[in-house]
């Protein structure tokens, strides 16, 4: 019996043994193996190895990519503005034995040198350079980390900039500076805009110059387009000929000179005599002022229009006013100039 007890007590130590000495490594680790705490051999290759029970200890560090978020680090650019700062950090593993021997908790030790390393980043930096080439800065960060990390048996792969916090003042003075440039540049391109503008303008009034017809064409299509709008815009093509005309027959007081009476002037005749077909006309309250104020503004409009005349019209159309009027009405004027008495 005791016999019997023995052998199944040696079974099972053997079992227990066989199941301390089978490990089995998985693909994307190494096994670093301590006997009686001291390093052995290379690390295990990935499968089942086996080990001595009781003598043997074995611990497994895994080759794979780790990503490491690093803290928001607050700090002063070199142009002495207040920003945080966070990054990521993609690192491996590439010597398990260094890894497990040289440092205690390598992950620990890549978090904090990292930390540190974005402190210094930051301080150096400016901050357009924090905003815009991040790219360069990351291969600083990254070369930095992996100074130390290289005597720790540790890869650093890469290292992004994730996120740049800025004060709320900066953001608005960003905000101005960005809305002075776009207007700069709107207002560039406004008066580029108008240049050509007025170059083509210049061109066209150039060839319109040398064809009256042309003006007339466009003064038509002008009327077109404000006509076929909604609106209450009256476009009306005034003439010069026809302010020719009301200049030409504008009714002229001339008096003989018989029938001024002795001790009054030429003046004060011709005014006398126009006052009372200007009273019939605008009343007798405004008939000392209404024939100036009428030759007046017909002598405006005329002069006015003729400084601006574009407008030649052909010979076979006549237009009240021109020449022959101007000289009918002459013709028509008293012959009868007698000398006062």
């Amino acid at each position: 019996m005791f016999l019997l007890i023995l052998i199944f007590g040696l079974i099972a130590l053997g079992a227990i043994g066989l199941g301390n000495s089978l490990k089995i490594v998985k693909q994307y680790e190494r096994g670093v193996v301590f006997r009686l705490g001291r390093v052995i051999d290379e690390p295990k290759r990935p499968g089942m190895t086996a080990i001595v029970p009781f003598v043997d200890r074995m611990e497994k560090v895994s080759l794979q990519i780790i990503t490491m978020p690093i803290p928001a680090q607050e700090g002063i650019t070199r142009d002495n503005v207040t920003v945080r700062v966070d990054a990521v950090i993609y690192f491996k593993v590439v010597d398990p034995r260094r890894a497990i021997i040289d440092v205690e908790n390598y992950q620990l030790a890549v978090g904090q040198v990292a930390q540190t390393s974005l402190r210094s980043i930051i301080g150096q930096s400016e901050l357009d350079d924090l905003l815009t080439n991040r790219e360069r800065l990351n291969q600083g960060l990254a070369i930095m980390i992996d100074s130390p990390a290289v005597d720790w048996g540790v890869h650093i792969d890469r290292v992004e900039i994730k996120d740049v916090a800025l004060p709320e003042s900066m953001k608005r003075s960003m905000s101005r500076q960005a809305e002075a440039e776009r207007e700069g540049r709107s207002r560039v391109i406004i008066a580029d805009g108008e240049f050509q503008a007025s170059n083509k303008l210049a061109q066209a009034a150039s060839a319109m110059a040398g064809t009256p017809a042309a003006l007339q064409l466009r003064l038509l299509q002008t009327i077109v387009e404000v006509a076929s709008e909604k609106n209450s815009t009256l476009v009306l093509p005034f003439p010069v000929e026809l302010l020719r005309f009301l200049e030409g027959n504008t009714p002229k007081a001339t008096t003989s000179a018989e029938d001024v009476p002795a001790g009054t002037t030429s003046t004060d005749s011709t005014t006398s005599a126009a006052t009372p077909s200007l009273s019939a006309t605008f009343g007798a309250k405004d008939t000392g002022h209404s024939l100036d104020d009428l030759s007046g503004m017909v002598r405006a409009l005329s002069d006015s229009m003729r400084l601006n005349e574009t407008m030649h019209l052909p010979p076979s159309i006549k237009l009240p006013g021109g020449e022959n009027d101007t000289t009918s009405s002459a013709s028509r004027a008293p012959k009868d100039n007698r000398a006062p008495a």
